[in-house]
C-alpha cells in the first residue's frame, strides 16, 4: 500500500452531560479546522459518552475496538515494559493470583461508558494519527497510543503546533517554545526503562541522575534562558509603548479567522497576511489608519483567541496582549456568519480579563455582514444595536467605520487657541500630527493655530510651549 500524499487523522471528542450535542458539533468542527490548519485530512471520528467529568482511561474497549478500526491497532492497551519483581516477591509468584495492574489514574467511581461499536460506514481509510479534542494526561496519551499504535496529539498539542509553524518573529517563536517546553517536560518518557545510570561530569548527568531527569533539567534551563530573552524583548515593546503613551490607539482583537486582518489591511493600507487558516498571525502589528487621520490613530492587530486555548499560551503571549490592554478602543471583530459566534465573542472577553483588559471602551464588530440574509441581518441588529455591522469589501462600511472610530476620540476632545511663537516652530510638526488643526494666523510674532486635541496630549504641547 502507498503512502497518502496527505495524512489523514480520526478525531476523538468526549460527550459529558454538561456538554449538549450543539456544543459537541461546534468543538469538533472547530477541531476539524485546526487538524487541517496543520495539514491533516480528517477521514472519522469516535465519540465517547461519559456520565462525569473525571475520566482514568480516554476510551472504554468498545470504543478502543471501534478507534482500532481507523488506525489499524490492537485496541488494546498493553504495558510498555514489566516492572522489576523483588526477589522476596518471586518466590511466591506461583501461588499470587492474577491482579491487574493499575493506570496511572482511577477510573471515576459511577462513570458508564458507551463502549458500543458503531456500524462502519463503507470502506475505511487508514489515518495515521489521532486528534484528541481534549488535553490528556501523560499516562492517558500513552495508552492512547498503545491501543491505536499511531501518534495521538490532544487539543493543547495541536494548537501549539500551528503556533510553531506560524510564529516568525523572534520574540513569537520565544513565546511558543516556551509554551511548547511546559507542554512537553510532563510527556517526557524514559528509554531502556530508565535504568541507565553514570556518574556525573561537566555538562553530562549528575551522580544517579537518569536520561529522563537529565532532559528535565535540560529543558528547565532552556526556559529559564527563553524567559530572559523574552523579558528583555519585553522591556524594548514596553519602551516602544511608552513612547505611544498619548497616541490614539485602537486595537483589534477577536477570535481567529474572524477577518482582523483582513480588517487591519482595509483601514491601514499595509500587506498584511490573510489566509483561510486559524492563528495566521501571531505578531502584533502597529500602523495609522490610510488615509491619514488627524489626529493621527493607529491601529494594532493582535493574535487570534480560541475556546480551550492553553493557558500557557495565553501567559507566554502576555506582551502581544497588552498591546489590547493598552488600547484607547477595543474592536471586537467577529464573523457574524458563524452560528457559534457568540461564545467565541464570550472567549475573546474571558482571555482579555485575564491580561487586565475589561475597563477599556469597546465596540463590537459584526464583520462578514455580506453573508447573512435579511432577516438574519435584522434579527442581529435588534439583538446588537449598539454594534457595527461590516464587510470588509465594502468600501463604504470601512469608510463608515472609520468615522465611527474618529467620532468616539473626538468626543472627548476639546477646542483649544494655541500661541506658537518663531522660535518655538519644531513643536508644529507634532502638533500637526497629533492635533486636528481648525484654523491658522499668522502675525509679526507667530502663529496662533486653532486645534482639536484630546486634553492630555494639549497638557504635553504647553508644557513644550512653556519652555
Amino acid at each position: 500500500m502507498s503512502k497518502p500524499s496527505q495524512s489523514n487523522a480520526v478525531l476523538v471528542a468526549i460527550r459529558t452531560p454538561r456538554v449538549t450535542g450543539e456544543e459537541l458539533e461546534s468543538s469538533l468542527q472547530e477541531l476539524t479546522r485546526l487538524v487541517k490548519t496543520l495539514g491533516y485530512h480528517v477521514v472519522g471520528q469516535v465519540t465517547q459518552k461519559r456520565s462525569s467529568d473525571k475520566y482514568a482511561a480516554v476510551l472504554g474497549q468498545g470504543k478502543l475496538a471501534e478507534l482500532a478500526l481507523w488506525t489499524g491497532g490492537s485496541g488494546k492497551i498493553e504495558s510498555a515494559f514489566e516492572r522489576p519483581k523483588h526477589k522476596a516477591a518471586s518466590k511466591f509468584e506461583g501461588a499470587a493470583p492474577d491482579v491487574t495492574e493499575e493506570s496511572d489514574d482511577d477510573e471515576s467511581e459511577g462513570d458508564e461508558l458507551d463502549d458500543t461499536i458503531e456500524a462502519a460506514p463503507g470502506p475505511r481509510e487508514q489515518a495515521q494519527i489521532v486528534i484528541v479534542d481534549c488535553d490528556l494526561s501523560p499516562s492517558q496519551l500513552k495508552n492512547l497510543e498503545r491501543a491505536a499504535g499511531v501518534p495521538v496529539l490532544d487539543r493543547t498539542g495541536v494548537i501549539i503546533e500551528i503556533f510553531s509553524r506560524h510564529a516568525r518573529t523572534r520574540a513569537a517563536r520565544l513565546q511558543v517554545e516556551i509554551a511548547r517546553l511546559n507542554y512537553l517536560a510532563p510527556r517526557l518518557r524514559e528509554t531502556g526503562g530508565g535504568s541507565e545510570r553514570q556518574g556525573g561530569g561537566v555538562g553530562g548527568k549528575g551522580a544517579g541522575e537518569t536520561s529522563l531527569e537529565l532532559d528535565k533539567r535540560r529543558i528547565r534551563d532552556r526556559m529559564k534562558e527563553l524567559r530572559e530573552e523574552l523579558a528583555a524583548i519585553g522591556d524594548e515593546h514596553q519602551t516602544r509603548r511608552a513612547r505611544r503613551e498619548h497616541e490614539l490607539t485602537v486595537a483589534l482583537v477577536g477570535y481567529t479567522n474572524a477577518g482582523k486582518s483582513s480588517l487591519m489591511r482595509a483601514m491601514t493600507g499595509i500587506d498584511v497576511l490573510v489566509a483561510d487558516k486559524l492563528f495566521a498571525t501571531l505578531d502584533t502589528t502597529i500602523r495609522p489608519l490610510y488615509p491619514d487621520t488627524r489626529p493621527k490613530v493607529l491601529m494594532s492587530d493582535t493574535v487570534g483567541f480560541i475556546k480551550k486555548l492553553p493557558h500557557d499560551l495565553v501567559a507566554s503571549f502576555k506582551s502581544t496582549l497588552d498591546e489590547a490592554a493598552s488600547a484607547s478602543l477595543l474592536l471586537f471583530v467577529v464573523d457574524a456568519s458563524d452560528p457559534s459566534f457568540r461564545s467565541q465573542l464570550d472567549v475573546t472577553r474571558t482571555v482579555l480579563a485575564e491580561v487586565g483588559a475589561t475597563d477599556i471602551p469597546s465596540l463590537v464588530v459584526l464583520n462578514k455582514r455580506d453573508r447573512l440574509g435579511p432577516d438574519e441581518l435584522a434579527a442581529l441588529k435588534a439583538e446588537y444595536p449598539d454594534a457595527f455591522f461590516l464587510s470588509t469589501r465594502s468600501k463604504d462600511d470601512l469608510q463608515a467605520l472609520r468615522e465611527r472610530i474618529m467620532g468616539y476620540f473626538e468626543s472627548d476632545m476639546v477646542d483649544e487657541d494655541l500661541r506658537i511663537p518663531f522660535t518655538a516652530q519644531g513643536v508644529m510638526a507634532e502638533i500637526r500630527t497629533k492635533m486636528r488643526i481648525l484654523s491658522e494666523a499668522y502675525d509679526a510674532e507667530g502663529l496662533t493655530v486653532r486645534v482639536r486635541s484630546t486634553p492630555e496630549n494639549l497638557t504635553v504641547i504647553k508644557k513644550k510651549l512653556a519652555r
